[in-house]
């Protein structure tokens, strides 16, 4: 198989050219690995290269969905037994998991061949790639640009032409985020949908769940299949669909009622090309037969960032604490996220207990909204791919509050309202260029990102549909028929068909 042919290929292609025997999967091994030699030192999208072990696969029969199909893992939660999982961090490389997580053994057991770990930012905090510890991950349609995150890695190893699909998950957007940044489909599951064990129970209180980014809606489908199910000690188990998948995207949708917004919930500036974005959507939507009208949920956006931001806040010292029982030391966090840490043990177990309560309400009032319409389309992003650094908190600031967490001030300050100012602006400052993502992942909601839409500079910048609990195969139907009606599988940057 010759360079352009593989990129012809999604992974459903693949996997049944290796059934078929029209090529091998250790050919598709190299074509992976020599794609990442050519694009690595540029888009810097693998942080961690796991040939051996990809060998050692190779060396076993491989049998399932996705046998012989190359493809990397997320170096977060999806834990492969015997190789470091980083996050991103300097301070973890040296914890070594003695057991495959749910995913990754899955994976496998459907022949995935995994051959290496995406980058994202430390312990996945940020909405876009720039870990110390493994630098940062460009956007192979433009290298000054955020991939976006925290998979990153992942979308860009996707769009520069390494692999058709990658795994990653999505806590507040990580999987549509750099998706819609990359010219890619992603879909965030239903909250249990797909285990994250044996590990934890849930990851974020349950607002994580693992997935796929890829150039195929069936690709999507078929990893689902593959993906979802309960693991025994699972914390609950929800209703599986009634056929699988890869069938249920194939068929065709029912004339959906769909809403569309685009006004920020937070009230945050939107870019002229999201809204543009999202208009051609749902003109798209209307001449394919869908009920469209301009809506949206009553949710309080401002407090549903705070809610969110409470839990994020909150959740930081735990996983540095978690951290440091593995051998990790301070000095090997960013001063970022020793900030977010510090700002975190000043949330009281009462103020995290109230906004997670909190939650149940934006549920409640997207579960009404879904009575009415069967799906919500939002932009994905507030704008287009956003240049590195610009959404970081100035230096200077970062350094103020890192001389106060080096005195302890700062974790005694986290109450008052001069800092709760400080944070309000900082969480704002962060939301400001990501403000439509999180909601599904609060309320547990599938939500897909859609690539119908590139910018007057040639950037893509995708769309978001968010159905109701348990609404995947509705996404799927979906998407599929808007894959079909403008398709994108074949729009790639130059960078990703550069000649071997």
């Amino acid at each position: 198989m010759r360079h352009d042919e593989y990129l012809a290929h999604d992974a459903t292609a693949l996997a049944a050219a290796v059934a078929s025997g029209d090529v091998s999967a250790r050919e598709l091994l190299e074509l992976a690995l020599a794609q990442l030699a050519r694009v690595q030192p540029k888009v810097n999208a693998v942080n961690r290269l796991m040939e051996a072990q990809a060998r050692a696969q190779l060396e076993r029969p491989l049998a399932g969905a996705l046998a012989g199909v190359p493809l990397p893992i997320k170096d977060g939660i999806q834990d492969y037994a015997g190789v470091p999982t980083g996050y991103g961090s300097r301070a973890m490389q040296r914890v070594v998991p003695k057991q495959h997580s749910a995913i990754v053994r899955r994976l496998l057991g459907a022949g995935a061949v995994i051959f290496g770990k995406t980058n994202l930012p430390e312990f996945g905090l940020k909405g876009v790639t720039d870990p110390i510890a493994s630098a940062r991950t460009n956007n192979p349609w433009d290298l000054g640009r955020t991939p976006g995150g925290s998979s990153g890695g992942a979308a860009a190893a996707v769009a520069a032409g390494v692999v058709p699909m990658a795994a990653g998950n999505d806590g507040g957007g990580s999987l549509r985020i750099p998706a819609a940044c990359c010219g890619l489909f992603a879909l965030k599951p239903s909250r249990g949908r797909v285990s994250v064990g044996p590990g934890m129970g849930e990851a974020w209180f349950g607002a994580n769940v693992d997935g796929v980014i890829s150039r195929s809606v069936r690709d999507t489908a078929l990893a689902l299949d593959v993906l979802a199910g309960p693991e025994p000690g699972d914390p609950y188990v929800i209703a599986p669909p009634p056929a699988p998948y890869a069938e249920l995207a194939r068929r065709e949708p029912p004339r959906l009622r769909i809403a569309f917004s685009t006004a920020s919930p937070i009230g945050t500036p939107v870019h002229a090309e999201a809204v543009a974005a999202v208009r051609a959507t749902a003109a798209l939507l209307q001449r394919l037969g869908h009920e469209v009208d301009e809506a949206a949920p009553v949710i309080d956006g401002a407090a549903l960032a705070s809610d969110y931001l409470h839990v994020y806040f909150g959740a930081v010292p735990a996983v540095l604490r978690w951290a440091r029982t593995q051998g990790a030391r301070d000095d090997e966090f960013e001063p970022l996220t020793r900030v977010l840490g510090a700002l975190g043990e000043g949330v009281s177990a009462g103020t995290l207990t109230t906004h997670l309560m909190q939650w149940n309400a934006h549920a409640r009032a997207l579960g009404a909204f879904h009575q009415r319409f069967d799906l919500w389309l939002t932009p994905t992003l507030a704008g287009p791919p956003i240049p590195h650094g610009t959404g970081d908190p100035p230096p200077a600031q970062v350094a103020a509050l890192m001389a106060l967490v080096r005195t302890g001030l700062l974790k005694r300050l986290a109450g008052s309202a001069l800092l709760r100012q400080a944070i309000d602006r900082i969480a704002r400052e962060n939301l400001t260029h990501v403000p439509f993502t999180q909601i599904a992942n609060l309320t547990g909601v599938p939500a897909m990102s859609v690539p119908l839409h590139w910018t007057a500079d040639g950037l893509p910048l995708g769309v978001q549909f968010v159905a109701a609990f348990g609404g995947e195969a509705t996404l799927l139907q979906l998407a599929t028929q808007l894959e079909a009606a403008q398709p994108w599988f074949d729009r790639l940057p130059p960078i990703a068909r550069e000649a071997p």
